[in-house]
């Protein structure tokens, strides 16, 4: 009996063993969390201004007052910068890239390569829950306020331009705000 049951038991164990380990949940760095703040003066309730540089996102909600969100941005000579609008926005978007992007990475853009496949909207689709789409003088600027599947990217420099959101931070942003908000990216 207790030889079966050393048996069993090392059974046991080295399935365990073999098994692989669950990686753990990410979570957001706390200061990239939601939450309001006072703001300097100049700057008009529903607005939405971007600090690239601080990787934060500012919802203006009254004088001096703010909704700030985490964000990811572009790296060097990929972001967008000035004025535009929300011209646009939807839920679970479709995406592909653009033309720049395929070019300077062929590889991770392969099955968009030769060909005019647009990724549905999805869990899996990089643009993630939302996307608020910014116009210049009417015109797309092909930059985006959007969700992400790489949650590790906020509070980082690392995206072919795009603001990067935490898909439930985009979708209370999205709640918020119209079209036509003005966004500034400083």
């Amino acid at each position: 009996m207790l030889r079966r049951h050393f048996l069993t038991s090392a059974a046991a164990a080295s399935t365990t063993l073999a098994m692989p380990s669950i990686a753990r949940a990410f979570e957001v760095d706390t200061k990239y969390l939601p939450q309001e703040v006072r703001i300097k003066s100049g700057v008009e309730p529903g607005q939405i201004l971007i600090l690239p540089q601080a990787h934060y996102l500012y919802l203006v909600t009254g004088p001096n007052q703010a909704r700030r969100y985490g964000v990811g941005v572009g790296k060097a000579g990929l972001e967008f910068k000035g004025d535009a609008v929300i011209q646009r926005k939807a839920k679970w978007p479709n995406w592909r890239p653009t033309a720049e992007m395929i070019k300077r990475e062929p590889r991770t853009y392969a099955k968009f390569v030769d060909n005019d496949y647009i990724q549905p909207g999805g869990p899996s689709n990089p643009l993630g829950a939302r996307a608020l789409y910014l116009y210049k003088n009417g015109r797309d600027t092909y930059f985006r306020i959007h969700g992400t599947t790489q949650p590790r990217s906020i509070g980082r420099s690392v995206s072919n331009g795009c603001i990067r959101m935490i898909n439930d931070h985009v979708k209370d942003l999205y709640e918020r705000v119209p079209t036509g908000t003005r966004v500034t990216v400083l």
